[in-house]
């Protein structure tokens, strides 16, 4: 996905639910702080998102611009609609939001994930793509380690379980 298919989907979920803001979780949220990232954090076509104040309405977005939709087959790209349970995030995590707003978008907003808070996610969520996903991030200096392990800490997790999470990330800095 590139930054002008991110700022399609915000602008068309807000169409779709007519709702201003829409908050953007997954992957794709890398787009707002780094318009032009490694190829590796952008290879993803959709996007997790949901409206800010009426998250319920993610429903909207899966139908209309989701998966196997006529948006996605004619565009090649799709909105997810989720909600803000998919992911685990560290404390704060609303008030780093990063905003996307432009022509592109219509003028709507796009919250989407401080860079930081998407890897501590990543991390948190462990998937197979996840750990290498974090990797590019620090490899290429998109997040630090010192606030990486910081944002590990802020994240509503028992201490053994943050502890893990923290040893990954160092590892994955050397890989």
């Amino acid at each position: 996905m590139r930054r002008a298919e991110l700022e399609h989907l915000i602008r068309a979920a807000a169409a779709v639910t007519n709702e201003y803001e829409i908050v953007v979780i997954g992957s794709q949220s890398i787009l707002a702080s780094v318009p032009a990232p490694p190829p590796e954090l952008v290879q993803s076509m959709e996007a997790d998102c949901y409206p800010l104040r009426r998250p319920e309405l993610a429903d909207l977005i899966d139908g209309a611009i989701g998966e196997l939709s006529p948006f996605h087959e004619r565009f090649g790209y799709y909105a997810q609609g989720v909600g803000p349970e998919t992911a685990v995030l560290p404390d704060g995590w609303q008030e780093r939001l990063v905003k996307l707003q432009n022509e592109q978008t219509d003028l709507k907003l796009g919250w989407c994930l401080e860079p930081h808070d998407l890897a501590a996610a990543k991390l948190v969520a462990g998937r197979d793509k996840d750990g290498p996903f974090v990797a590019t991030m620090l490899r290429h200096g998109i997040i630090s380690m010192d606030t990486l392990v910081a944002r590990i800490a802020a994240l509503p997790l028992d201490e053994a379980r943050k502890a893990r999470l923290q040893r990954q990330a160092r590892r994955l800095a050397q890989a």
